[in-house]
């Protein structure tokens, strides 16, 4: 995975939460930032909070009933005096009776106390949250593929990390269910929820809301309180980790720049921007938006996150250093972990902490998206936050690949000899996509030269983005180039039903080699996975077996993870949990290549860690949310492309 992710001693395991600039009369209460929900596709109306011992922390979710006019309970603060008419899409006449005309214009403010009391209910880590939000969301999901027919739910592509194991579902049987009792019957999984918060219960909002309008409140609220949770794990980093003076002691200050790199500044933006979404909440608790404060930070405060990242390389470095050569620092390190606080949580799992939080942001706005109405200016926002967080993670992603690319390349000419004429390795704008040996077969096709291996040589192959060299391994760390390619001018073609000798062999073209000739290499490969995974990798542009997210149809194979797994090949895809993925090709001994829908990254993986989804209904909305979100990015490429074209012309008119 890339890294691709308060100062002083504090009471207690909450941190002070970020002072907001209140009213004079109204003082910022002090409470621990809390925790909370983190998955982006957690279904909707239930993005969760967490409580220590995953029990709700209210009672299951029932409107009370109405009040009268003016018996409002202890405590309300809320203002008609007022009005501010909540956006949202009213029912059509005639539906609506003047009292809840006036239900919805009005305000209905948090109290400082109540914001308070919420986030000392968030006593969960932000690690720990994960990994309840995203069993809750892959279950969810499991409920949802089960039934004949899909709850009207909007899915969005989703990202976790945890070890779930996987239990097969029991479809014999089962009954639809209304979406309101689909959307409950996971009370029991320790989350809170938005309606739950005393102040709504306490109004008839929720009487008047339509679901849809619901779902979007949970997901903006699970924005808020993620947020919150992210900012008490940083918090602990910090205080229990950074400023521990034994921990000082065994460091020096270089190691200290490489393990902690920037955080206190990754630190007081969250700090920062966690303030700004309280002060929102504070004025209304039914949320008006929060994608256009997520588009105003990432835009002018995120790029701290870039800097940590791109360090990513050093501190892993750094890391596995100490923990070898200085056991005084294993020693601090164990000791540190075994502090409550911690939650049993270990010490690699706060360092990571902001690459993930980055990249699990921009999928909590996808999910935000899911439920806004098209063309509404809640779309404008949620579009124009998520653009801004794209440009964030793509630059944390190039930066830690960059750096880990230009070293490869170091390496591995160091490597080779050639016996025609070199080529340069070393570029910026090279990297390397898959090595590895293959046999080729030597001399004649005929079924009597077939029967002995002798005709098979074996040859080790460096595939890049943009090159190919054909090598002979002449010691373990040696190899000799004797031939070489484009890697556009690459074709591949299957042999099929040529009987067991073929069995996994395929032919290779060089059509303009290093003596600018057509070159070709019959290739056996040891399985059938390792023959397609080099095919695709030779020929990407390869019709695959299945279609791909590009091809816009409405339905295609599709899985979803439910068991993390890391890349251990350059053509592998690194999966987090609940991610979901279109599967573009098949090998019989289990290894999928699939495109995952929310960044469109492709790769081979194992079959093991992933579920098909057997539900077309699901299928096909995951595809539409992705359409939708993809769309609004090419219409705004689009854009900037015929801004570039004007400014060109005008050049050239002066």
């Amino acid at each position: 995975m890339e890294l691709l992710p308060e100062p002083g001693a504090h009471q207690g395991d909450s941190p002070p939460s970020p002072r907001s600039p209140s009213p004079p009369d109204s003082p910022t209460p002090p409470g621990s930032p809390g925790l909370l929900a983190e998955d982006p596709g957690t279904p909707p109306g239930s993005p969760p909070l967490p409580t220590d011992h995953g029990d709700p922390l209210t009672p299951p979710r029932s409107p009370p009933p109405p009040e009268e006019d003016g018996d409002l309970p202890d405590g309300d603060t809320r203002t008609s005096s007022v009005p501010r008419l909540i956006q949202k899409e009213c029912p059509k006449s005639g539906e609506m009776q003047p009292d809840d005309q006036e239900i919805l214009q009005a305000t209905y403010p948090l109290p400082v106390d109540s914001w308070r009391a919420l986030m000392a209910q968030i006593e969960l880590l932000y690690q720990e949250y994960r990994d309840k939000s995203t069993l809750h969301q892959i279950e969810t999901r499991r409920q949802q593929d089960a039934y004949g027919q899909a709850p009207p739910i909007q899915l969005s592509s989703d990202d976790s990390v945890s070890q779930v194991e996987a239990s097969p579902l029991n479809t014999q049987g089962t009954q639809s269910l209304p979406p309101s009792r689909l959307l409950s019957s996971n009370t029991g999984s320790g989350f809170n929820l938005w309606q739950d918060l005393p102040e709504i219960r306490s109004s008839r909002v929720l009487d008047i809301l339509k679901p849809e309008e619901v779902k979007l409140q949970e997901a903006m609220f699970e924005l808020v309180t993620s947020e919150a949770s992210y900012y008490k794990s940083l918090s602990l980093l910090v205080s229990l980790f950074m400023d521990n003076e034994n921990l000082k002691m065994v460091l020096n200050q270089s190691e200290i720049h490489f393990l902690f790199s920037n955080v206190l500044e990754v630190m007081a933006t969250s700090e920062r921007f966690l303030l700004d979404l309280e002060q929102r909440m504070e004025k209304n608790i039914v949320i008006s938006d929060v994608c256009d404060i997520v588009h105003l930070h990432a835009a002018d405060h995120f790029a701290v996150y870039i800097t940590y990242v791109c360090n990513q390389t050093y501190q892993e470095r750094t890391f596995r250093k100490l923990l070898q050569e200085k056991p005084a620092f294993r020693e601090v390190i164990s000791q540190l972990e075994l502090d409550p606080k911690c939650k049993g949580l270990p010490f690699s799992s706060f360092l990571i902490l902001p690459f993930q939080r980055i990249t699990r942001l921009k999928l909590l706005v996808q999910n935000i998206l899911t439920k806004v109405e098209e063309g509404s200016e809640k779309e404008g926002t949620a579009l124009d936050a998520h653009r801004e967080l794209e440009k964030v993670v793509r630059a944390c992603n190039e930066g830690v690949r960059k750096m880990n690319r230009t070293e490869q390349l170091i390496s591995i000419e160091k490597t080779l000899e050639f016996k025609i004429k070199s080529v340069p390795i070393i570029s910026h704008s090279r990297w390397l996509l898959k090595q590895g040996e293959l046999q080729q077969m030597q001399g004649p096709k005929t079924s009597r030269t077939l029967r002995t291996k002798k005709l098979f040589q074996g040859v080790y192959l460096f595939l890049f983005n943009d090159l190919l060299l054909l090598c002979k391994q002449v010691t373990s760390d040696r190899y000799q180039v004797f031939d070489s390619a484009a890697r556009g001018l690459l074709r591949v073609e299957e042999l099929e039903d040529q009987g067991q000798a073929l069995a996994n062999v395929f032919i290779l073209k060089l059509l303009e080699n290093t003596d600018e000739r057509e070159a070709t290499y019959m290739l056996k490969a040891s399985s059938q996975s390792e023959m397609k995974r080099w095919m695709t990798s030779l020929a990407p542009n390869r019709r695959a077996k299945f279609v791909s997210l590009t091809s816009r149809l409405l339905d295609c194979p599709q899985v979803q993870c439910i068991h993390p797994y890391v890349a251990q090949q350059p053509d592998e895809l690194t999966l987090e949990l609940a991610e979901v993925l279109n599967i573009l090709d098949k090998a019989e001994d289990g290894w999928v290549f699939g495109e995952r829908l929310h960044d469109q990254e492709r790769g081979w993986f194992p079959s093991a860690v992933a579920e098909e989804i057997m539900n077309a209904d699901i299928r096909t909305q995951n595809l539409k949310e992705c359409f939708r979100l993809h769309r609004s990015e090419d219409s705004q490429q689009s854009q900037n492309k015929d801004r570039r074209k004007m400014g060109s012309s005008r050049t050239t008119r002066q």
